[in-house]
Parts: C-alpha cells; structure tokens; sequence
C-alpha cells in the first residue's frame, strides 16, 4: 500500500513541486503517472525512493512512513523497491548475468540463491540466452530488460518505472510495457512513470495525471471522458 496524504514539497528557491497531494495506490495495483515536464513526476519519484522528504504531509509506503524513516532504515525501506531508469545504469564491464546477480550481492544475498535466482529472472525478461553478453553487445531494448530483471533480483513488492520506454522504438516499447504487465500479474505493485499517452491509451490501466504539482485527474484508462 502506498498512500500520499496532504503531500507537500517546496524547495529553497520558492518553487513548490507538489502541493496538497492524495493519492492511495493498493498492493498489486497497476498505475500510470503522467504529466508534462515539470508537472511533479519526477519530485513524487524521488520522494517515493526516499532521496528527498516531503515540506509537509506523510508518505506510508507498507509499515514505513517516508516522512520520519530514520536514515538508517532508508536501505531496508529500498529493498522493497525495484527501480528502472530511462538511461538503463547498467555496469558496463559487468555482462547480463553479473549485472542481475551485483543487486543481489550486494544486500548479502547467498551465492546459491544468486545461482538459482538470477537464470529464473532472465527467463522471466526472455534474456536467458543473453546472460554472457555485455551490454554494448545487446540492443537497447535488451538492455532495458536487463534493468527490470536487475529490478526484480531483490524480489521487490513494488515496481517503479521511470520512463522505460524513453530510449528505445515503438516495438521494444510494447515489449516492455508486456512485461510489465506480466510482473503486475504475478502480484507486484507497478508504477510506470512516462509523458507517452499512446501507451497509456494503449494498455487501459489506471491513469494519474499531475500538472503544476496537483493531482487533477484519477482514473482507468479508456473510461474517463
């Protein structure tokens, strides 16, 4: 459950990127957020993955509240979040499979499970003939489906999708927004955040819209007039 109550953040220059923002996304819930640039998305993404606070109001994400988490529970907090960003940050010297198993090794994952775990996410994004490539030798939308597996290597109750479709065409695109779907339907929580209407047209899930900092409109996709 991820819920946003009277949401506020402002910022020392006097720009005020959100403003008195509800919102209550249930666990395995599908949603879009959209709106130009500079409407919130990305100030409600950063909040979201802890690396700001909100000026005012309380964010609950599960039984932590975002709005007084101690910074040494941020990590912990993180574990729970898969993130996949539109430039991909994958380690370059590291091949398909390496890039997956380092998000596991490094919360101290045992190599067994890393052996087990890593084939059967790679399985999941259709890579699993790509894990000795690195990622100058994939396509770019190869190397986004890199980022989700890597997303998903912690077992994530929440997904959070940064423009995902940002850096590659209109095919892979589909394909990526397909897999999306797939990992909604095995019970995860997926947030896609994108300005990309045709996908959001396309796929019929449920819409929040933010423009100048507000929520101004909240519903399912090709229901709404």
């Amino acid at each position: 459950m991820i819920e946003f109550r009277n949401v506020k953040k402002s910022y020392p220059t006097g720009t005020v990127a959100l403003k008195d923002v509800n919102l209550h996304i249930d666990d395995g819930e599908f949603v879009f957020i959209v709106g130009h640039s500079g409407a919130g998305k990305t100030t409600l993404m950063k909040l979201l993955l802890c690396e700001e606070k909100p000026t005012s109001g309380n964010i609950i994400v599960g039984k932590y509240n975002l709005t007084t988490i101690p910074d040494r529970k941020i990590p912990y907090y993180r574990r729970q979040l898969g993130v996949v960003f539109q430039d991909f940050r994958l380690l370059p010297n590291k091949t398909v499979y390496e890039n997956v198993a380092f998000a596991m090794q490094i919360v101290g994952t045992p190599a067994k499970m890393i052996k087990r775990r890593v084939p059967a996410i790679l399985n999941t994004v259709n890579l699993a003939d790509k894990h000795a490539s690195f990622p100058s030798e994939i396509s770019g939308g190869e190397q986004q489906r890199v980022a989700l597996a890597r997303a998903l290597a912690n077992n994530p109750s929440v997904i959070i999708a940064d423009e995902p479709t940002g850096n590659i065409d209109p095919q892979m695109s589909l394909e990526i927004m397909n897999l999306l779907i797939k990992i909604n339907k095995l019970g995860k929580t997926v947030i896609v955040v994108t300005h990309e209407q045709s996908l959001v047209d396309y796929y019929k899930q449920r819409v929040i819209t933010i423009k100048d900092g507000v929520v101004v409109e909240d519903h399912v996709g090709g229901m709404f007039e």
